[in-house]
């Protein structure tokens, strides 16, 4: 069993959109049976990505802060000491970092940049739908 999962933005924008999405899911499965993990730098580019004009239409704002409010509330906070860099797009390491300062078990992503480097040290890279076939 999975017991800590570091999740990449993208399956939480997906989870805020569409919550039966596969991506919405895996988000859901890894808050129920699992912890979470967050750190200040991963939480700033969730609300930064959420509230991009190409997301405009789809978001209601007035979901925005309770959303982040449970994402927050449901994970466990870690300070980051790493620094890491080893991704081709460098601000995915902030996810690298994150899960090696968490000692995660598990990154959930749909970044291709991430899932490159699977596995990295001992923390698996998994898709969404890959989690879910894991489980």
């Amino acid at each position: 069993m999975i017991h800590r999962i570091v999740i990449d933005s993208n399956p939480y924008v997906s989870r805020f959109l569409n919550p039966t999405s596969v991506p919405g899911q895996a988000v859901k499965r890894a808050w129920s049976e699992s912890t979470t993990l967050v750190s200040i730098a991963t939480m700033l580019e969730l609300r930064s990505v959420l509230r991009r004009d190409k997301f405009a239409k789809y978001v209601d704002q007035s979901k925005l802060a309770p959303y982040f409010e449970y994402v927050r509330i449901v994970a466990e906070q870690v300070t980051t000491n790493s620094t890491i860099r080893a991704c081709r797009h460098p601000k995915d390491d902030k996810f690298l970092e994150l899960a090696v300062d968490g000692k995660a078990d598990l990154i959930l992503t749909g970044d291709q940049d991430l899932l490159t480097l699977h596995p990295f040290r001992t923390v698996s890279i998994l898709t969404p739908a890959q989690f879910l076939a894991s489980i």
